[in-house]
């Protein structure tokens, strides 16, 4: 076992929970990085349903089975990963975490999952896809100024660039309130207040990281910004948002020639629709309860959108999922795969640069843990397993016949 492997190996026996992490994370980070991590929309109720509707389904075990040989890996569009769990996009991540964009390319290249890098990461498509050539797919946010200019061409470049799918983001059609975030000054452009910088002095780990790698800005948007920090932040403040219109959608399929996906789907007309554009496959999410809080819990859509879409596509998860267990829900529920973000980013924040690896090991192996269990040994058998889901929604809450 190399040195790597047995620190790793180590840390899974020292921190084996979410819980683990979010508490070491709070005393190596400044409060407005932590508290942006945590943080939801208004009132945060979506991230409590987020969690608690997970955790309500409820999967009866089969025994009697040799599990001697448990599968993890799975296809999706036709590649191979170890696993079907991707990294989430996250926003300015190398301010909760300075160089975490980097990191996390590295840690699912080397774990061979998948990573969807976003539009506001902290380094470039370019970049990303060069340290992860095998696994990077890229999150498009609209920039709808002249005629979505800027997002055709993030486009055309992370078809260059080499990323496996598209993964255009549908909600976030306007910006949200974070009370945590307005409380401790986090806006953009982000300046640094006296109060901050005293929460930076008692984040020694976090700061040393920070010294190391230098300020993190939005790494894809400097072709478009042309300036520096201040300019940059403006520029995404003022054109980044405002959600994708079909139409324009229509027009990013045409153009992207590999698979494309839509992100933010919670409505199954919206996955009808998606499939009428010729899109491949839709993640189901609320955005993690960061938008807004009156959404329903987004494995509570799944079943619907999975029936809707009946095979046509691909279906993932996002929004909650913090480990395998919730991985093994989401394939049992019909899911093909699921994406988590800020599980991988408290352990970034946690543990350092060794965080994501960390995370990447977990995932796999509670997932393992839980087919074992479970009575599988290949994800493919996931569905015939037999669940309990009391908050999913149906045909009928949409005005259609149940069942």
């Amino acid at each position: 076992m190399d040195k790597d492997a047995a620190r790793l190996a180590r840390l899974r026996r020292s921190h084996p929970m979410l819980g683990d992490l979010e508490r070491r994370a709070a005393r190596r980070l400044p409060r407005f990085a932590y508290d942006f991590i945590q943080g939801g929309a208004g009132d945060e109720s979506g991230l409590t349903r987020n969690r608690a509707a997970l955790q309500s389904v409820q999967i009866v075990p089969r025994y009697g089975v040799n599990v001697g040989a448990v599968d993890t890996s799975a296809t999706l569009f036709g590649q191979r990963y170890a696993a079907p769990v991707g990294i989430s996009p996250i926003g300015f991540d190398g301010i909760m975490w300075p160089g975490a964009t980097r990191l996390f390319a590295e840690a699912a290249q080397k774990a061979t999952i998948p990573y969807l890098v976003g539009t506001l990461a902290t380094e470039t498509i370019e970049i990303v896809a060069s340290l992860a050539p095998d696994v990077t797919w890229f999150q498009l946010y609209p920039l709808p100024a002249e005629d979505h200019r800027d997002s055709f061409d993030l486009t055309d470049r992370a078809m260059r660039a080499g990323a496996k799918v598209l993964v255009a983001t549908l909600d976030v059609p306007t910006r949200t309130k974070r009370p945590r975030d307005l409380r401790n000054g986090f806006v953009m452009p982000f300046r640094l207040s006296a109060g901050m910088l005293g929460q930076m002095a008692g984040a020694l780990p976090w700061s040393v990281a920070l010294a190391r790698r230098g300020r993190p800005n939005f790494a894809n948007m400097l072709k478009y910004s042309g300036g520096g920090y201040e300019q940059t932040a403006r520029f995404v403040q003022q054109n980044v948002g405002g959600g994708f219109e079909w139409e324009v959608l229509a027009r990013l399929r045409d153009r992207w020639t590999r698979p494309m996906m839509l992100k933010g789907v919670m409505h199954p007309a919206d996955a009808e629709k998606a499939l009428s554009l010729g899109i491949d496959g839709v993640v189901v999410s609320n955005h993690g309860g960061r938008q807004f809080d009156a959404a329903p819990a987004s494995v509570d859509m799944l079943p619907e959108i999975v029936r809707v879409m009946a095979g046509r596509g691909v279906v993932m998860l996002d929004s909650g999922v913090t480990g395998g267990v919730d991985t093994l829900r989401a394939l049992a529920l019909g899911a093909q795969g699921v994406f988590a973000g800020r599980a991988f980013m408290l352990a970034l924040a946690a543990l350092g640069d060794i965080g994501a690896r960390h995370m990447t090991d977990a995932f796999t192996e509670e997932l393992r843990n839980a087919m074992a269990q479970s009575g599988i040994i290949g994800v493919e058998q996931a569905t015939s397993l037999h669940t309990r889901h009391p908050g999913a929604w149906t045909r009928a809450d949409f005005g259609g016949p149940d069942g």
